[in-house]
């Protein structure tokens, strides 16, 4: 059983490894856009569910038929997988070339067809991680007979645990390795656990091991399986609320964690590590019980509201309490009752076992499309979770129809008044609590399927908030976004374009040029609040100039035909965000240089991050464009960066103003700071530096690539060294205590 053990760690770490990278690969190739998101993870879960229910049933349709032990196929099992890790890669790349050749214009057209291009790659191979668990549990029965009855559970502890190390090692690896190489190491260890097993079938044969359901001759023959189907119904909830709740924490707790991937991995090991707490508990419990109580139903109610409490503004929390608190408890219940679950069905069959795991993915591909496109567009996250636990408060208040409750015994009428008790506590918390947005008074707030967006604020202290996180706020940077590249062309422009509407500032001065401009926005909520910051922001949207496209930008561009003199975008900051280098990385600048005119000019603005980041950014621009110049921001943080494939004249201020029409010059006064538009580009032409000099405060950095975003992935660079120098000082400080404590 320590191999079984062994076994499904690794596996659950490489399937954990592969649903990351997988990810962002898709997302890299097709947009990051939520569908798409919801796509690839939606297929995912599919396969692992497909194959789940296809394994168990070809298992007992030829139960006795094959003598090929399940050991080894489980070894092929693997083996398939390991062999995933390097050709889906190459089937996401054939894809979009697929895709470009096809030219699709239409959105919905263009994610039915990336969409189903994404199943074909993905769905065969997660079908083959679904199949482990019923073929393992086939050998368990066959080789450890007195252990199968629960065998199920066996293998889904180790399978969360190795999970748990699958959300946070591999952030690691990708700072290292890159994505590629990340996926060689997950191929690796499949391909270890493929020789290991393969190797334990070349053992003399102790228990029968060949494939067959014959149970007539071994002593203490398993339970009964349960036949309730409502079983099946418990797990599918628990599957559709566990994984819509992830979207709905993910709303709550950015504010508190931001938008970098160490983020959301923090949210899932905690999730998975609490899984596995209560996974441990149930298997302890299993020994000596087999019914548990309406209180464990109502408890999952109560404890799917605590992120009401631990995300509420009022309470300063330390962001590990908050996550701890909100997500911990309802998570190891959930632990609990999944396995006992599929337990109970099973019996220890790999056929119903299969069915029942299928049965639960089900639910966990439906969860985060119930939540993302239907309860966070038209309800507050508080609603949203009250919705999602309300099937666990009215069954743990309600029990008649749950399988096996025995109702007439004295502690069935004591569960049953805590149960009570615990449900008005629940309503309490939901009424009671206040959500992040509550604690601005002068707001707007806006939902959709990609994010809640608030914008609030008054005068020059306006901000826009995305799912809690400032994005911007007003300052002439942002015009200067638009001003700078377009006076520095050696034509007249005829169109331009802004990737990252934001506030909109940057588009409004690109429509003060009076040429047709373009705005690819990823959040459908974030335009529609444009008038909060510019009256007259209406009206310029109605203008025949005007062109907003909700849309990835990244993909945009590719799709697009058209070409424009000025390409200008500011990707929603902080400069580590999730996703973020994809905006930055040479495989974008290839496509931007596709969609200037001769002679066009993009605008990269680029927070200031750390040396290797800001190095990483200018190797990028510099393999990509012959011709590059790098300025301060007019508030003197920050850079431009205006790149071209010809060369960008060496203008004065006096020459940019000369070449603005009176409406841009007037734009670019608005907020100052400077007294003159001469004296506003003026701040900016003398702060400029060179490429050399950003390369050279880390001349080691690679340039930024789609594969290794380094801008993403920091934690070993930047926590490595402070871990040394905390190490230092405390060497430093015991040295100097014994040096004190030797003088006579």
């Amino acid at each position: 059983m320590l191999w079984f053990f062994g076994f499904f760690f690794i596996s659950g770490f490489c399937s954990i490894l592969y649903e990351i990278v997988w990810l962002r690969l898709s997302m890299a190739q097709f947009g990051v856009t939520t569908a798409l998101v919801s796509i690839v993870l939606s297929t995912f879960m599919a396969g692992l569910g497909l194959g789940s229910w296809g394994s168990g049933r070809l298992i007992r349709k030829y139960a006795g038929r094959i003598s090929i032990p399940p050991l080894r196929l489980y070894a092929l099992t693997e083996l398939f997988i390991g062999v995933s890790a390097i050709l889906v890669p190459y089937q996401l790349l054939w894809g979009r070339n697929l895709l470009e050749h096809v030219s699709l214009s239409s959105s919905w057209a263009y994610y039915l067809a990336s969409g189903t291009w994404i199943i074909l790659a993905l769905v065969p191979w997660c079908a083959c991680m679904g199949a482990t668990i019923p073929v393992a549990m086939l050998a368990i029965k066959n080789s450890c007979y007195q252990e199968a009855q629960r065998s199920f559970s066996y293998l889904y502890v180790a399978n969360v645990l190795g999970a748990v190390a699958g959300a946070t090692l591999p952030l690691l690896l990708i700072e290292v390795y890159g994505f590629h190489g990340t996926l060689k190491v997950g191929a690796a260890l499949n391909a270890l656990l493929a020789v290991s097993a393969m190797i334990l079938t070349l053992r003399p044969a102790v228990h029968r091991d060949v494939l067959s359901s014959d149970t007539s001759n071994v002593r203490n023959p398993l339970k009964r399986p349960e036949r309730s189907r409502m079983l099946l119904v418990l797990l599918f909830a628990t599957g559709l609320t566990s994984m819509g709740m992830e979207v709905v924490w993910i709303r709550q707790f950015t504010p508190y964690l931001g938008t970098v991937v160490y983020a959301f991995a923090a949210i899932l090991s905690l999730y998975l590590a609490a899984t596995f707490f209560g996974s441990r508990v149930y298997r302890r419990w299993s020994r000596n019980h087999e019914r548990e109580g309406m209180l464990v139903w109502v408890l999952l109610g109560l404890f799917a509201l605590l992120p009401l409490l631990t995300a509420d503004p009022q309470f300063h929390l330390s962001r590990l309490l908050r996550l701890m608190v909100g997500i911990a408890p309802f998570s190891a219940i959930l632990g609990f009752v999944t396995p006992m679950l599929v337990d109970r069905w099973s019996g220890g069959d790999p056929d119903r076992a299969g069915s029942a795991y299928a049965v639960n993915v089900l639910g966990c591909i439906l969860g985060p499309l119930l939540s993302g496109f239907l309860l966070l567009p038209l309800m507050s996250e508080r609603w949203a979770l009250l919705v999602l636990s309300f099937p666990w408060l009215a069954t743990g208040t309600y029990p008649w129809w749950l399988p096996g409750l025995e109702r007439a015994k004295p502690q069935a009428v004591r569960q049953r008044a805590a149960s009570y008790g615990v449900a008005v506590l629940a309503l309490i918390l939901m009424f009671t609590s206040k959500g992040y947005e509550d604690q601005f008074p002068q707001r707007e707030v806006l939902r959709d399927h990609t994010a809640t967006i608030i914008a609030t604020g008054d005068g020059m202290r306006k901000r826009l908030l995305v799912n809690g996180v400032g994005i911007t706020f007003l300052t002439p940077i942002t015009k200067m976004m638009a001003h700078l590249p377009m006076a520095f062309l050696d034509h007249p422009p005829q169109s331009a374009l802004v990737v990252c509407f934001g506030m909109g500032t940057t588009y409004r001065s690109l429509l003060s040029w009076n040429v047709p401009s373009t705005a690819v926005e990823l959040v459908p909520s974030v335009p529609r609040v444009f008038w909060y910051y510019h009256p007259d922001g209406p009206q310029l949207l109605r203008s025949p100039l005007s062109r907003v496209v909700i849309d990835d930008g990244r993909r945009y561009l590719e799709r697009a035909a058209q070409q424009y003199d000025v390409i200008t975008l500011d990707p929603p900051p902080p400069v580590e965000a999730a996703g973020s280098s994809l905006l930055y990385s040479r495989e974008f600048y290839s496509t931007v240089k596709q969609r200037l005119r001769p002679g066009g000019i993009l605008q990269q603005w680029l927070p200031r991050g750390d040396a290797v980041v800001d190095a990483s950014v200018a190797r990028a621009v510099r393999e990509s464009f012959p011709y590059i110049r790098v300025f301060h921001s007019v508030e003197h943080w920050g850079f431009h960066f205006l790149a071209s494939s010809r060369p960008i004249p060496n203008r004065t201020a006096g020459e940019l103003v000369q070449h603005m029409p009176v409406g841009a010059i007037k734009d670019l006064m608005e907020w100052g700071p400077e007294p003159s538009a001469e004296r506003e580009f003026a701040v900016v032409l003398d702060s400029e530096l060179s490429l050399d000099q950003m390369i050279a405060e880390a001349p080691q950095a690679v340039a930024l690539q789609d594969d290794r975003p380094l801008n993403e992935y920091y934690a070993l660079r930047r926590g490595w060294p402070k871990l040394l120098e905390r190490y230092s000082l405390i060497w430093q400080a015991r040295s100097s205590a014994d040096r004190s404590a030797a003088r006579p």
